[in-house]
């Protein structure tokens, strides 16, 4: 007989068949409703545990000055939310409900303009609405604000256990605040895009490249997996000098308050390189400040008046027409010139009667000048303008800032008929005194920098190179835009023409009695559009543009400033803004022998503070000063050595090492410095409270009683 039982055992095995079936049934059809009904729902689930393709920001690279320091940098901001989903999911809607009150009370200390009723009204808000990113304070925050707010109740707990989360932001500081800020560049907050500025036209290598991540949930977190790291920003090294940028920005103000002006402009360049050392522009603003609004150096298109003379005359001396002997009549003071009377500004004092060539330009004669070229170029303007053209003021020095402009000084044109289309009879004699031109001031300055480079033109430059991780990376050298824009000889004229302009003539302002100035002052009057020279009150532009010392060049400077009626002096306004520059500049520079500042009565031998007798042994061995000593060691790379000095006659200092109680006790620190007082007492875990300077006189804490960390020592100094 079979031991298979076939009556008992196929009933089991279809029962069992049967429920598999049902089961394998149920589960694809839950699957089908899944992939069907359900799809969305899950899908968002889905969205929610991974995140692909998630960019990351890199940092942005930094701005420095010429000298390496922090123009602009980027810092971190935060905006900061709450996920009341999560705060619900992780179980904490309780712990929330009793520490309410308290967060609202917290934020209003954080941000007063706020009231706690008008915090918690705005989170009741949010979790009735059950977002999973509701902002806590609108605005972004520093890195100080974020701390103290994510040290409130519940926000102190993790992302996953209260919902408080938050996005970091690179945002820029300007480290020197407003100084040469026009110029440097700023960016928008929001967008972290650049808007102008040296942060917009070096946006690429400053702004570095994104990098890419994928976000999974695993076991409740998110975790980061780097697909493209992130390559930060270089950073760019201006010409800018800080000091020279803060001497010229307050020179520049200290005038334009005083005779109430509306814009002012100062820039500074390096002769041999061209290198812009500082630039200001100041506008009034409708509160009276001045603050800068719109970068008028390199885009103010406006006629130059007398401070184009010089470009005027070097054509006439370099094509030979004149020379330094010629001589010019002007007259009383007014001259009719093709129906037009052209006129010096002492016209009511009876003119200048006969100039000779050099003091045309010590007088800033109009009727000297323009008589000079219209009578040799009056046939062939096109020749005078070509010879204009030759001196690079017309170029386009391609400025890397947003709304730099060339200058505009049109080129006479013959119809078919041979007939002038674009010219009048009164264009030429006023062209060559700065009018019916429009030439922005770092045009003007660029081609008082080439006289002083005896005729070598330099491009400006503001960016020298690249750097990255210490290493440069790229280089912007020194550009020479023309080699020559004139003959040597012709150049060496005007050198000492200019010169004589401030010794002698209408620029005395502008010198100095410690070094020698050339250059040249400028008045004219601003045409206010359509409504022309007459429509008001007049405006005026007063410029001083030149260099110094004028016997060895070292840098050439502009001022121009706008103002609206009279007095209008270039001399006696910019003239005296370029003065305090130059005087500024050239007492940063001077370099004093150490020895002059010697005096017999002097005490050759320091006092010396108790404390870190290691320190005090180098100091006085560097300044020859003899030390004996009942230790030894090297201050280079040993620990402090604890002690006091005694001063031994008038030439040596006795450094005597004694010993200071251990790290667990408090120790004297009577007679030290404060630095080597702070470092015994939180060396040991006792926090300091300073008042006075000197040395320390009284301690709060008994000597040689038992350091408690965190106990607070009063220290007094005198």
């Amino acid at each position: 007989m079979s031991k298979f039982e076939h009556k008992k055992i196929m009933p089991r095995y279809s029962a069992i068949a049967i429920i598999m079936t049902l089961i394998a049934t149920a589960i694809v059809g839950k699957a089908l409703y899944i992939m069907t009904a359900k799809h969305d729902y899950w899908m968002q689930v889905a969205e929610r545990q991974k995140r692909d393709s998630v960019t990351v920001k890199p940092n942005r690279g930094n701005i420095l000055s010429c000298a390496g320091q922090l123009m602009a940098s980027s810092l971190p901001e935060f905006k900061v939310f709450m996920d009341f989903k999560a705060l619900t999911e992780a179980g904490n809607d309780s712990l929330w409900d009793a520490k309410q009150d308290s967060i609202c009370q917290g934020l209003h200390k954080i941000f007063p303009e706020k009231t706690a009723e008008e915090f918690k009204r705005h989170l009741i808000e949010g979790r009735g609405k059950k977002s999973r990113h509701w902002a806590v304070y609108g605005s972004r925050i520093d890195y100080n604000t974020f701390t103290e707010v994510k040290a409130l109740p519940i926000f102190r707990l993790t992302p996953y256990k209260s919902g408080f989360h938050w996005e970091e932001y690179n945002a820029r500081t300007r480290t020197y605040g407003s100084l040469a800020g026009r110029t440097i560049g700023a960016m928008f907050g929001a967008k972290d895009t650049a808007r102008f500025g040296l942060e917009l036209s070096y946006d690429s290598i400053l702004r570095g490249t994104n990098g890419i991540v994928h976000r999974r949930k695993v076991r409740n977190k998110f975790l980061d997996i780097t697909d493209t790291p992130p390559i930060d920003g270089a950073d760019i090294v201006t010409t800018i000098d800080v000091s020279m940028q803060d001497l010229a920005e307050r020179s520049l103000i200290e005038e334009l308050k005083e005779i109430n002006a509306n814009v002012g402009v100062a820039i500074v360049m390096d002769v041999p390189t061209g290198d812009i050392k500082a630039i200001v522009n100041m506008e009034k603003c409708f509160d009276g400040e001045y603050r800068e609004i719109h970068n008028h150096a390199v885009s103010d298109l406006l006629e130059p008046g007398s401070v184009f003379k010089p470009a005027s005359l070097l054509v006439a001396l370099d094509d030979g027409v004149v020379d330094t002997t010629y001589r010019v009549e002007t007259g009383c003071g007014v001259w009719q010139m093709y129906g037009r009377d052209m006129k010096d500004h002492n016209w009511r004092k009876g003119g200048y009667g006969m100039l000779t060539f050099a003091k045309t330009l010590w007088y800033s004669s109009n009727i000297g000048v323009s008589r000079i070229i219209d009578d040799h170029y009056h046939n062939c303007p096109e020749k005078f303008v070509q010879g204009i053209y030759r001196t690079g003021l017309h170029d386009d020095l391609k400025i890397p800032l947003v709304g730099a402009t060339p200058a505009r000084i049109r080129m006479p044109h013959r119809n078919s008929h041979g007939q002038y289309d674009n010219w009048a009879k009164t264009s030429l004699p006023w062209m060559s005194i700065g009018y019916e031109t429009q030439v922005p001031p770092i045009s003007t300055l660029t081609f008082y920098n080439t006289i002083a480079n005896n005729g070598k033109m330099m491009r400006p430059r503001f960016v020298s190179k690249v750097v990255k991780n210490g290493e440069t990376i790229m280089e912007f050298p020194p550009e020479v835009m023309r080699p020559q824009i004139a003959k040597p000889q012709s150049i060496k004229k005007m050198q000492t023409i200019l010169e004589q302009v401030v010794s002698l003539g209408l620029g005395k302002k502008a010198g100095s009695p410690n070094f020698k100035v050339a250059g040249k002052t400028g008045t004219a009057q601003v045409s206010k559009g359509a409504g022309g020279y007459k429509s008001g009150i007049t405006n005026y532009l007063v410029s001083f543009a030149g260099y110094f010392p004028a016997d060895n060049p070292r840098y050439s400077c502009i001022v121009c400033i706008q103002k609206s009626g009279l007095p209008a002096s270039g001399g006696s306004m910019s003239g005296k803004v370029f003065h305090d520059i130059a005087e500024g500049i050239m007492a940063q520079s001077l370099k004093l022998d150490v020895k002059d500042a010697k005096d017999s009565a002097s005490i050759f031998v320091p006092d010396v503070k108790n404390g870190n007798v290691l320190a005090a042994d180098y100091v006085l061995t560097h300044l020859g000063i003899k030390t004996n000593t009942n230790w030894s060691g090297s201050y280079a790379n040993g620990n402090p050595i604890w002690g006091k000095a005694e001063r031994i006659g008038s030439r040596s200092i006795k450094l005597i090492k004694e010993k200071q109680y251990g790290k667990s006790t408090v120790p004297d620190i009577t007679g030290m410095g404060a630095r080597d007082a702070i470092f015994c007492m939180e060396s040991r875990g006792i926090r300091t409270r300073i008042h006075g300077r000197g040395k320390v006189i009284k301690q709060s804490l008994m000597p040689g009683t038992p350091a408690k960390k965190g106990s607070i020592c009063i220290i007094e100094l005198n």
